[in-house]
């Protein structure tokens, strides 16, 4: 995984500079699964929390990883705008915008394709959000699938 993170910060770099955002990453596991996969879902999660971050605040961005019993577990946390508990409901609805689209670009896709990449690897995906102070995703990732990431 550590490898797919640097590939995804590699390719967000752009961005990353633009806002001046700090991406730490803790020790990360190697876990079997379908790189292509868990590329679009760091993709999905740090480009969110690059999007979302305060207009007077630089993003940082930690992500880390551990070891249960039959599963891996990953956290990626922001300092970001947080979301606001009315749409904790909506999140990994497909086709749910939950900001203004002239505020925040996109379609209202990116954490339903994160849910059903992670239900592939059979995880789950949930998170914690504090409007004005940030999010945290959390999702397991089995420890059963075929292809090393």
């Amino acid at each position: 995984v550590a490898q797919i993170v640097a590939n995804v910060t590699q390719d967000l770099s752009e961005a990353i500079a633009r806002t001046n955002a700090e991406v730490h990453q803790g020790h990360l596991p190697k876990v079997n699964g379908y790189p292509m996969g868990l590329h679009l879902l760091f993709l999905n999660l740090i480009s969110n929390a690059l999007k979302f971050s305060k207009e007077d605040e630089s993003p940082v961005i930690r992500i880390a990883g551990k070891k249960l019993d039959d599963k891996w577990e990953f956290s990626l946390s922001d300092n970001g705008i947080g979301i606001d508990p009315m749409h904790h409901e909506k999140v990994f609805a497909i086709f749910q915008r939950l900001n203004p689209r002239k505020q925040f670009s996109g379609q209202g896709i990116g954490l339903a394709h994160c849910k059903k990449i992670v239900e592939l690897h059979g995880g789950e995906i949930w998170f914690k959000s504090k409007p004005g102070e940030g999010t945290t995703f959390y999702f397991t990732l089995s420890k059963e699938k075929n292809e090393l990431a």
